[in-house]
């Protein structure tokens, strides 16, 4: 232990030191974790949920990369990124069949807002897909390491349950804390093995079961942007206070508050809206927190429905003209939208609307 010390120099590495990779480890496919290490022995000072860029030397000249740090800075003498390959990924794709142990290249940071040291608060909704998991671990890693109890319930969505990346360190951090809540959804289940958990995509229903008091907590969500979208879509419709929601993409990391970008979400109001029942010929006036089903009953018109809150599909009608803004819990596909079917009991008019009743 005291020569494993004597390597760890007084100082915290400083981005004009290059970094060494210490250690590949394979997550899944095209997913790979790459531990650094400082070669003079210093220790990595930051915050989880920080992000590093890594100059790579691609074919062609060298390429930088934004990566999370999957660790947490409560182990210090190392820092790792998770990398996940996308369709035409250059410098992740470089990484993952060249990056070996002993190589060194260069990095600058870390750096980023997004960390939960920023929001302190008794609660967390950690909320992730894909690879946008990373800081999360980063994050739950440092509140496990802190030795005082988490009430963190950690929701992330994946392809499929082999895809779930730190799935296995997650549930044996869970198994010893009872305050860290794991909720996992998949799209389909792994060929021949079973999956108790939840299965389609994350929505409003699944996130009322999986944290009952979502309204409570600090919400942290990295992932796609189509994802977050829907996430923020999700929260406003159920009335969350977003001064409570913060978000990271793993395409667009954010250094400094200035940086961030404004978040222009469509949020139903008190403004004035009509809707126009085509086949009834009836247009009635209404606001834009009004439902398309809840106009048509309060003007005598019948749209057969079931749930009321975009699950069953009852109530599918056809626009015909304007824009609503649907937030829905799995009850139509992207076929019917695509073809301008929506579901009357979770669409708002946005302006003047046009429906086939």
């Amino acid at each position: 232990m005291g020569k494993f010390r004597a390597n760890w120099s007084l100082e915290p590495w400083q981005d004009r030191e290059m970094l060494e990779c210490a250690m590949v480890v394979p997550e899944n496919d095209d997913t790979a974790s790459f531990t650094f290490r400082a070669p003079s022995g210093a220790w990595f000072d930051y915050q989880p949920g920080q992000f590093v860029t890594l100059d790579l030397p691609v074919p062609g000249g060298n390429v930088q990369r934004t990566y999370t740090i999957s660790s947490s800075p409560s182990r210090p003498l190392s820092i790792t990124v998770t990398v996940k390959a996308q369709s035409g990924s250059i410098g992740t794709r470089w990484m993952l069949d060249h990056l070996k142990p002993g190589m060194k290249i260069k990095a600058y940071g870390p750096n980023g807002i997004f960390s939960f040291h920023r929001h302190p608060a008794r609660k967390y909704l950690f909320i992730s897909a894909g690879s946008g998991i990373t800081p999360m671990m980063s994050m739950t890693t440092w509140a496990w390491d802190s030795g005082e109890m988490p009430d963190i319930v950690f929701v992330h969505a994946a392809r499929r349950p082999s895809e779930i990346i730190f799935r296995e360190r997650l549930e044996q951090f869970a198994n010893r804390v009872p305050g860290l809540q794991l909720r996992f959804t998949v799209e389909e289940a792994d060929p021949f093995r079973v999956w108790p958990g939840y299965k389609g995509r994350l929505n409003q229903i699944m996130l009322g079961l999986m944290a009952p008091d979502y309204l409570d907590r600090e919400v942290f969500c990295c992932g796609p942007e189509p994802f977050m979208q829907a996430v923020r879509d999700m929260l406003n419709a159920l009335g969350f206070d977003m001064a409570h929601y913060h978000q990271e993409s793993f395409g667009l990391a954010v250094a400094t508050e200035a940086e961030k970008p404004v978040l222009a979400d469509v949020v139903p109001s008190e403004a004035g809206a009509s809707i126009t029942f085509a086949a009834s010929g009836v247009t009635s006036p209404c606001a834009e927190t009004d439902t398309v089903l809840s106009v048509a009953k309060r003007s005598g018109l019948n749209i057969p429905s079931g749930c009321t809150f975009g699950l069953c599909g009852t109530c599918k009608v056809k626009k015909t003209s304007g824009e609503v803004h649907m937030v829905h819990n799995g009850g139509i596909s992207d076929e019917d939208v695509a073809a301008g079917y929506i579901l009357a009991c979770c669409s708002h008019p946005m302006g003047a609307v046009s429906v086939e009743v």
